[in-house]
C-alpha cells in the first residue's frame, strides 16, 4: 500500500515509516528531549546502569538518530521548542500511518478469514466491528489465546461474555503458522502465519502483492523507503494491527484495557529483543526477509556451486581453519 495524501514534510514521512518498522507507540517529543539529555548523562555513567525501560527508550532514540541523518544536529543546536516541534512532526507521521493502516485493514482482513472463493458465515460488516472479536466464529477462533481450545463450549462462552479476561501478553493463536500452537515448542511457527504475511504485504508492499504480483513491490512503502530486510518492530506492529482489526473494538487506543494493545505490542517486542532468544529471533527475521524480499536479501545470495566465488570462499575457509589449528 502506498501512502496517499500525506504531508510532504520529510520528518513527517520519516515518522510514518519509523513508527511502522521500529517503534509505534511512542511520545516522540519526550523521546527526543529525554534522549538528548541522556547523551550528556552517559558521559559519566554507562547505559547498562539504567532500568530496562530506559535502555529500550534510548535504543529507540539512537535508532531514530541513525535513521535520519542530521536529526541530532538539528535537535541539539536548536532551542527546546525546536526539539519539541521535530518530535511533534514525527508523532504526526507515526500516528497518521497507524490510523491509515487501522482504517484499511478493517475491511481488508475480512478477505483473509476464509480461503479465497468461500464466504464468511454469518457475513461480517466492513464498517461496523461490533460483530467481530469473540462474537463471531471466524474471528473468535483466530483471537482465541494460544493454549485455550476455542471448540470447547465453556471456554468459548467465557471469552464471549468477557468472564474470561484476555491480557495483551496472552497471544492469540493467529500468530502461529497454520494457527496451530504447540505448548511443548512455543517458538514453533510463532509470527509466521498467513494472515500476518497478508497484513505485512497490505501495509508495506501493496494489496495486489498479496496475490503474488511481483510488480506490486515496486510501488509500495517498503520499496519507497528502501527496505531490503525485516526489522524487529515490524512483526509487533503488524500483529497489533491485525489483532485490532479482528477485534470488536471500534477505536484504537493505547489505554484501552479491553484490547490491551499496548501490552500486546510491548510483549512481542520484549521477546524479540531478549538476548536469550537471539538465535530464534535471527531465524525468524531471516525467514521474513526471505519471504518478503526474496530478490534483495543479502542472506539469500548464496554463491553458485562450483563458481569462482564459491571456490574463493572455500579456500579462505580452509586457510582460516589452518590458521586456527596452528594457534592451538
Amino acid at each position: 500500500m502506498v501512502d496517499g495524501r500525506t504531508s510532504s514534510n520529510p520528518i513527517v514521512l520519516h515518522g510514518r515509516h519509523f513508527g511502522r518498522t521500529v517503534f509505534a507507540l511512542c511520545n516522540y517529543p519526550a523521546l527526543l528531549t529525554a534522549g538528548i539529555l541522556r547523551l550528556e548523562e552517559l558521559q559519566d555513567s554507562p547505559i547498562e546502569d539504567y532500568p530496562a525501560d530506559v535502555r529500550r527508550e534510548h535504543r529507540v532514540f539512537m535508532e531514530l538518530l541513525d535513521s535520519y541523518p542530521g536529526l541530532l544536529d538539528r535537535s541539539t543546536t536548536g532551542e527546546e521548542e525546536d526539539i519539541i516541534h521535530v518530535g511533534e512532526l514525527m508523532s504526526k507521521g507515526a500516528l497518521g500511518a497507524r490510523g491509515d493502516d487501522t482504517k484499511t485493514l478493517k475491511s481488508a482482513v475480512l478477505e483473509w478469514l476464509v480461503p479465497r472463493g468461500q464466504a464468511v458465515i454469518p457475513p461480517l460488516s466492513r464498517n461496523i466491528k461490533s460483530d467481530r472479536g469473540f462474537n463471531h466464529e471466524a474471528t473468535g477462533a483466530l483471537l482465541c489465546p494460544a493454549g485455550l481450545d476455542w471448540s470447547n463450549a465453556e471456554i468459548k462462552q467465557g471469552l464471549k461474555s468477557s468472564e474470561t479476561a484476555v491480557r495483551g501478553d496472552q497471544w492469540p493463536v493467529f500468530l502461529y503458522a497454520g494457527y496451530i500452537y504447540d505448548p511443548d515448542d512455543p517458538w514453533k511457527g510463532l509470527l509466521r502465519s498467513e494472515i500476518l504475511i497478508f497484513g505485512f504485504k497490505h501495509v508495506f508492499t501493496s494489496p495486489s502483492s498479496i496475490d503474488k504480483d511481483p510488480k506490486a513491490m515496486r510501488s509500495g512503502n517498503a520499496y519507497l523507503h528502501g527496505m531490503k530486510s525485516v526489522t524487529k518492530g515490524f512483526p509487533a506492529y503488524i500483529a497489533t494491527q491485525v489483532r485490532f482489526s479482528l477485534s470488536s473494538s471500534s477505536v484504537f487506543s493505547c489505554t484501552d484495557m479491553v484490547t490491551d494493545s499496548e501490552n500486546f505490542y510491548h510483549s512481542i517486542l520484549d521477546l524479540l529483543e531478549d538476548p536469550d532468544e537471539n538465535q530464534e529471533v535471527v531465524d525468524l527475521m531471516t525467514w521474513w526477509t526471505r519471504r518478503i524480499f526474496p530478490n534483495s536479501s543479502s542472506s539469500q545470495r548464496c554463491a553458485s556451486k562450483n563458481s569462482a566465488l564459491s571456490k574463493i570462499r572455500e579456500k579462505r575457509a580452509a586457510l582460516r581453519e589452518l590458521a586456527t589449528a596452528g594457534n592451538t
